[in-house]
């Protein structure tokens, strides 16, 4: 019996929800970062819901959609599931966010925070798994209820199947919360709080726009205004650009519930009252070392995070601060701990290096490195098939560079060309295999007595020419045949290899008779298809014009064909013939209809077996 309604999605109400109250769950990481203008603001939150828990989801959003068709009944629909995905920006733009914002002297409780508030055009939503697909309970929605799609499935409300839930803020936006500007814009004391009733258990990281000196003063954990510190831990963490960001993690039993737990952190621009400085471990490079990196002008990497992780240390965070002896050079630090330089004029500059902590503490001790390029790498821009010709010239920064050069497209790095390099150019024939067709760089990867280990990538605009596939068929030379029959003599089965030069997939079609079929059997490179000659017979035909079409990853056809006579009919006397095209042309063949109808075919294949 179908449902009707007068309701309309834009009639669903989230105000007054919070994310906890509809997505329950049993481990969650929120991400909350202040942008720039102390304004707006980027919160990301994902949950992990399990069992019990997942089932109780399930009926949280069923209920959601009570008086709409298939709504609040005890099963939840992928047409459900779609419309959280259609309004679950608009239900969400109406929740809390639980977090708020004061300036001025530590708070506490009643006072009128500034609180922060989603923003409904920057909410993107994901979900995993909320209708699992192969449940032994799901059925077909389809007709069961009015508007349902025609693929509706549901399942039941009470499934424990495990599922996740993800909120962010969508890629063509900036934000998906805000909040009153901060006056100050972090320069002055501030006190960010949040409600964190019923937050099961997660994981919270607060960032903050990078500001001098700003820190963590105090924080606490309040459960119905009495502080309880061990419901959880709040940890200031520096970054290496001297930005700061406050962990957070946090339980609430819900046999706890109605106990309102609050937690409040207080930062400050004050200095502490002690400051450790910075310390070299030894294991950092030594003087006059050479520091490879691109030198284009633009801001690059010239030192990894990684690769720096134990040449120093402190009690909070460091980071390097470099003086460059040639005009136009400058470097930073960015948050992921890499040092980005900005090359001049020259061709490469000293830099005298000492450590800095986020509160402006300087080591005594200082290291002094040479920054440049060592090499540069050219070729002929164009179309290449299997191999490419670079063109390696040193710029004399180190004596000799030991260079393994390679194609690299997306996270595909092919064959390595050795080289070693002196004091004068080498061309060299760079490998393709296993570089797809299109466009791809150059990875260079060197070493030299002296110089830091250089990793670079570079577009020389190179593109790899597609190979069209490789389709046959194969002769079975005893029988003299290309076809093996079936034995009710209404099908025969055709077998071949289709092969992509250049390492990719190939898919598979057969035309006979206005008919095209993809029902292909693949092993490897082998490939076979069964073909039924109904439509054939009831055309009145006796030989069967088959073409087998390959068309790999970039829509580049090849095809082969053979004409199959039916040696079952009365006119046997045609001989099997096959015939190969390639094209580069994108599309399969178009799918044909039956030509005729079920009663002529009917009265054909009785005429065959008579």
């Amino acid at each position: 019996m179908a449902e009707d309604s007068g309701r309309q999605m834009e009639d669903v109400d989230c105000s007054g929800y919070t994310f906890e109250d509809l997505f329950e769950y049993d481990n969650a990481v929120f991400m909350f970062e202040i942008l720039d203008d102390w304004a707006t603001s980027d919160l990301y939150a994902n949950s992990w819901v399990n069992e019990s828990r997942a089932a109780t989801v399930r009926e949280n959003l069923d209920g959601l959609f009570d008086g709409f068709p298939g709504g609040n009944n005890s099963w939840i629909s992928t047409d459900e599931r779609d419309a959280v995905r259609s309004i679950g920006a608009k239900c969400i733009a109406d929740m809390y966010t639980r977090i708020g914002i004061r300036e001025g002297l530590p708070h506490r409780g009643g006072v009128d925070w500034n609180d922060v508030e989603f923003v409904e055009e920057g909410i993107g939503l994901e979900e995993v798994n909320l209708i699992p697909e192969g449940h032994p309970e799901e059925r077909s929605c389809s007709g069961r209820y009015a508007f349902a799609s025609a693929d509706c499935q549901e399942v039941p409300v009470t499934a424990t199947n495990n599922l996740e839930i993800s909120m962010f803020t969508k890629e063509e936006e900036t934000h998906n919360t805000r909040f009153n500007k901060l006056p100050n814009s972090g320069q002055s004391d501030f006190t960010v709080a949040m409600n964190v009733t019923n937050v099961t258990s997660a994981t919270m990281m607060f960032t903050f726009p990078f500001i001098d000196g700003m820190r963590m003063a105090n924080w606490t954990i309040l459960d119905d205004g009495v502080e309880n510190l061990g419901a959880g831990s709040i940890e200031e963490i520096f970054l290496p650009d001297g930005s700061v960001r406050v962990s957070v993690d946090i339980q609430y039993d819900k046999a706890d519930y109605p106990m309102i737990r609050n937690i409040f952190f207080d930062m400050t621009t004050s200095p502490p009252d002690t400051n450790d400085f910075p310390v070299w471990t030894g294991n950092e490079p030594a003087d006059d070392t050479i520091v490879p990196m691109i030198k284009d002008g633009s801001e690059v990497v010239a030192i990894s995070g990684e690769t720096m992780l134990d040449w120093a240390s402190d009690n909070d965070a460091w980071g390097l601060d470099c003086q460059f002896t040639e005009t136009g050079w400058s470097s930073r630090m960015n948050s992921d701990g890499d040092l980005l330089v900005t090359s001049g004029s020259s061709q490469s500059s000293d830099a005298t290096c000492h450590l800095v902590d986020p509160y402006g503490a300087t080591s005594n001790a200082s290291h002094t490195w040479r920054f440049g390029q060592p090499a540069s790498f050219s070729a002929t821009a164009g179309m290449f098939t299997d191999s490419v010709e670079i063109d390696s010239t040193p710029s004399l920064l180190v004596q000799n560079l030991a260079v393994a050069i390679s194609a690299t497209q997306g996270s595909t790095t092919g064959v390595a060309t050795n080289v070693n390099l002196g004091s004068t150019t080498s061309s060299d024939s760079v490998s393709l295999s296993g570089i797809s067709p299109g466009a791809f760089m150059i990875h260079v990867m060197a070493t030299s007595p002296g110089m830091l280990d250089w990793e670079a990538e570079f577009d020389l605009g190179l593109e790899k020419r597609n190979s069209l596939p490789v389709v046959s068929i194969n002769y079975d030379s005893i029988e003299g045949t290309y076809a093996t029959w079936s034995s009710d003599q209404y099908s025969f089965t055709l077998t071949g290899t289709a092969v992509d030069p250049d390492g990719g997939s190939v898919t598979l079609s057969a035309d006979m008779c206005d008919e095209t079929s993809t029902g292909f059997t693949t092993n490897g490179d082998d490939w076979s298809v069964t073909l039924s000659i109904a439509n054939c017979v009831a055309q009145g035909l006796t030989e069967y014009y088959v073409v087998i079409t390959a068309k790999d990853s970039v829509d580049a056809i090849s095809s082969t064909d053979v004409t199959v006579p039916d040696p079952y009919s009365t006119d046997n006397s045609g001989t099997e013939n096959t015939g190969d095209t390639s094209e580069e042309e994108s599309g399969l063949p178009s799918l044909g209809m039956f030509a005729s109808i079920v009663a002529m075919l009917g009265a054909a294949l009785l005429a065959r077996r008579d």
